[in-house]
């Protein structure tokens, strides 16, 4: 039992040795430039859910702060401001959220395309 350990790390010792060398008379290998890795379906689809969902985040944080914002105005008396602010806010929002969404769901039917592709 021994001796087959000794054998196999003194074969993979050698054959790596063997392999690791090169001669100073071989040609320089050609430099490729290295390809973006493609992402995986999967990958791809959970990225566009994160995006989407980012968006939507987003967005609310957007209605908040106009929310906010126009509470503020109306307590202090500044109704125009207030309606302002609020409608704002909820433009903010709803551009964030589109554009996520548009976003996310681009990647999603990207990741989706290349599951079929790899079924097909």
């Amino acid at each position: 039992m021994r001796t087959r350990a000794v054998v196999f790390a003194a074969v993979l010792g050698l054959s790596s040795l063997a392999f690791a060398g090169s001669t100073p008379d071989d040609p320089p290998a050609k430099t490729q430039k290295s390809k973006k890795a493609k992402k995986g379906a999967a990958k791809e689809i959970g990225s566009g859910v994160g995006t989407a969902a980012g968006g939507v985040a987003k967005g609310a944080g957007s209605a908040a702060v106009g929310v906010g914002k126009g509470a503020v105005d109306l307590a202090t008396l500044h109704p125009i401001d207030a309606g302002a602010a609020v409608g704002t806010g909820a433009v903010k929002a709803g551009k964030d959220v589109t554009v996520g969404s548009v976003k996310g769901v681009g990647k999603v039917g990207k990741g989706v395309g290349h599951a079929l592709k790899k079924v097909l």
